[in-house]
């Protein structure tokens, strides 16, 4: 028996990272999963990989808001609800600093990382049921400041306001609304950050954010789906409107 069993999950930005590892143990815990992502290749690369008739998906943009609706829409249609939204679709964006960094670039890492989970959540809303759990993916650097990272920083931020006041208004249709603020990831996202940071030397770069970890390494993608089953299953009931740092320490 699964800790998610016959519930429906819709994944953003999973064609790869942490939404894949998430759309994998969502499967093995008994859940029927919807993936989006804005890499069609890769959506069609990763449902290959899934292979399950429990799992389906469909190439969307989350800063449109039609692709939003559309996906919850398909979502509905394919597996009859939705019990889980799983918001991860994410873009680091340029290092660069603050001074440099271009009108284009902010609105444009806004619009996916902040806005793009406005709009999931504002549709999922509508056809989520009672008992349902909506996870958004921040990052430590919705708690912190990351110098040369305005725009993702500022985004990253962004996503705990609108969790939490998505959580006071889903409360009165006991839907919960968490948000899972993980540090480094060994995943694509980091190895474009490393190489941002220090060009040419991106594994110096891994180096020394470990050094800056407690634990002194990255979080697997596995490891931050395992809190994403906990946000989404019945045993965080009486959880929502929290943050929840994976960072081995680093906000410690």
């Amino acid at each position: 028996m699964g800790q998610i069993d016959n519930k429906v999950a819709l994944i953003t930005g999973a064609a790869g990272g942490i939404g894949l590892a998430t759309a994998k143990l969502f499967l093995r815990e008994g859940a029927k999963v919807f993936i989006t992502d804005i890499d069609e290749k890769g959506i069609k690369s990763a449902l290959a990989e899934l292979n399950s008739p429990n799992a389906d998906g469909m190439k969307a943009d989350v800063s449109k808001d039609e692709d939003n609706r559309n996906s919850v829409k398909a979502c509905v249609e394919k597996f009859g609800g939705l019990d889980i939204f799983f918001a991860n679709a994410g873009v680091e964006g340029k290092v660069q600093p603050l001074d440099v960094l271009e009108e284009k670039d902010f609105d444009f890492l806004m619009g996916v990382n902040a806005k793009g989970v406005w709009m999931g959540i504002k549709h999922a809303f509508g056809v989520m049921p009672s008992g349902s759990s909506i996870i958004i993916n921040s990052s430590v650097a919705g708690l912190r400041g990351t110098a040369n990272m305005m725009a993702y920083t500022a985004s990253k931020h962004a996503v705990v306001g609108v969790m939490k006041v998505a959580a006071l208004e889903g409360a009165a249709k006991n839907i919960r609304v968490n948000t899972l603020n993980p540090s480094p990831v060994d995943n694509r996202m980091m190895r474009s950050l490393e190489e941002g940071f220090a060009p040419g030397a991106g594994a110096e770069a891994k180096k020394g954010f470990e050094q800056l970890v407690p634990l002194k390494r990255y979080a697997s993608n596995e490891e931050i789906a395992e809190l994403a089953l906990f946000l989404g299953s019945s045993k965080s009931s009486y959880i929502t409107g929290s943050v929840y740092p994976i960072d081995g320490g680093w906000t410690a």
